[in-house]
């Protein structure tokens, strides 16, 4: 949620932002109710002491046994005029709160000024692409996983784009979770968390799920729940409504957890694979920081998900997102793209964004400033680190080999029982 004061005194700021954007939405639209809410409150002051100076007058002609009952009367008119007025006053709040849900953050102003995807600069690149000695294979074409990743009885027990691991793919899953979590806590000096995978609407509202985005989660309609789409949801509402001391800064939490998506506005996008699925493992990295520290943080986490990676000995790239192509609560993300040999191109497997203040707002997370002072909003951060069904495609089709057999990386073989190689026949 943006700032109300900067959208009173600087709305050709935030007019701005949106345009940068490509948003739809007017800041006019703003300015006319809080027109409004401004008028409305004048009038309100004023009627209420012009009733408090004849209250007075009325108990003053009491006193004198003088006839009061014109001004009691008049006392009467101007109380129900201030409840109506009272009222439209609260009516145009809620709707300025409402607009205010609406808005995007305001991208920073290192962010570069774009449409879309198209207009995402690179940052840098990590790693060769292996040459193969055969055409590569996507990964739900590798002989090996084939047999071990069970679409098919997926869409039985629950519907498309719902996966069964079998065996040892379903180790490869679960120890990829492991080794993520365990240098996360162990080397990026993050607090693991195991936070329930569904949440109220409040603590949606709170990260900017809702209302915008309603359609994209599973609601269970006979609870005020929610599946969480990612861990950034819990753990970052951990702290809803609290102050923090500034000694506490930063906070760094990890949550490995199922995801769940509804993926709407997808249909036709990924319908094969474990790409784009509706239930998938993610481990994610989210942050507290103090306004003057949360950039480098950024960096830190971009690194955080971008090692990760380089452990895995997987090429990617790292990209800024545009204008045009950021997340509703980010003022600034990166997104981490892996080399995808089947696909023949990267695709993004971690985004890292600040969210700054935007997030903060919503959920009321505070800091108490040691310079003492009134309390200050935190910036927050998220990041994937990294989700393991993305993360066993890049695998699979970067260590595939002609026979349908995958090698493992090694990184990974301790958490697989030494393991070295995966055949079609496992």
């Amino acid at each position: 949620m943006l700032d109300l004061k900067l959208l009173q005194k600087q709305p050709e700021v935030v007019a701005k932002a949106l345009a940068d954007r490509h948003s739809s939405i007017s800041v006019d639209e703003f300015l006319e109710l809080d027109a409004r809410r401004r008028a409305a409150l004048t009038e309100v002051e004023t009627l209420k002491s012009k009733r408090n100076a004849e209250s007075a007058e009325v108990a003053r002609k009491k006193r004198a046994g003088e006839d009061a009952s014109e001004l009691v009367a008049e006392l009467g008119k101007l109380s129900d005029h201030i409840k109506e007025l009272d009222a439209e006053v609260s009516e145009i709040k809620d709707k300025v709160y409402q607009w205010l849900l609406s808005v995007p953050n305001i991208p920073d102003a290192s962010v570069p000024v774009g449409l879309d995807e198209n207009d995402n600069p690179e940052l840098h690149r990590w790693g060769t692409p292996r040459e193969f000695s055969f055409t590569p294979r996507q990964h739900f074409e590798v002989g090996a996983a084939k047999t071990g990743l069970d679409f098919e009885r997926g869409a039985k027990l629950a519907g498309s784009r719902f996966c069964v691991s079998h065996g040892v793919f379903a180790r490869l899953e679960r120890a990829l979770m492991n080794f993520y979590l365990d240098t996360q806590t162990t080397e990026f000096g993050a607090t693991e968390i195991l936070p329930p995978f569904m949440v109220n609407a409040a603590t949606m509202l709170g990260t900017g799920q809702l209302p915008k985005f309603e359609e994209d989660l599973f609601k269970m309609p006979a609870w005020d729940y929610y599946l969480i789409p990612t861990a950034e949801v819990p753990v970052t509402n951990l702290h809803a409504g609290e102050i923090l001391e500034e000694d506490q800064l930063p906070l760094r939490y990890t949550a490995g957890t199922p995801c769940f998506r509804s993926e709407a506005g997808s249909a036709g996008k990924d319908v094969r694979g474990l790409i784009r699925q509706h239930q998938f493992i993610k481990v994610e990295m989210v942050r507290f920081a103090h306004p003057d520290k949360s950039w480098e943080e950024l960096e830190n986490m971009r690194r955080c998900a971008e090692i990760l990676l380089e452990k895995l000995e997987l090429p990617y790239r790292t990209i800024t997102l545009c204008t045009g192509d950021m997340g509703f609560g980010s003022a600034k993300t990166y997104d981490v793209e892996v080399w995808l040999p089947g696909q023949n191109t990267y695709r993004e497997i971690s985004s890292c964004s600040n969210c700054v203040d935007f997030q903060a707002r919503r959920a009321n997370i505070r800091f108490r400033p040691k310079k003492g002072g009134k309390p200050e909003f935190v910036h927050t951060l998220n990041g994937s680190g990294l989700p393991t069904g993305r993360s066993m495609v890049a695998v699979i089709e970067n260590y595939q080999q002609e026979d349908g057999s995958i090698v493992i990386p090694k990184v990974l073989r301790p958490y697989m029982g030494g393991l070295e190689v995966i055949t079609p026949d496992m």
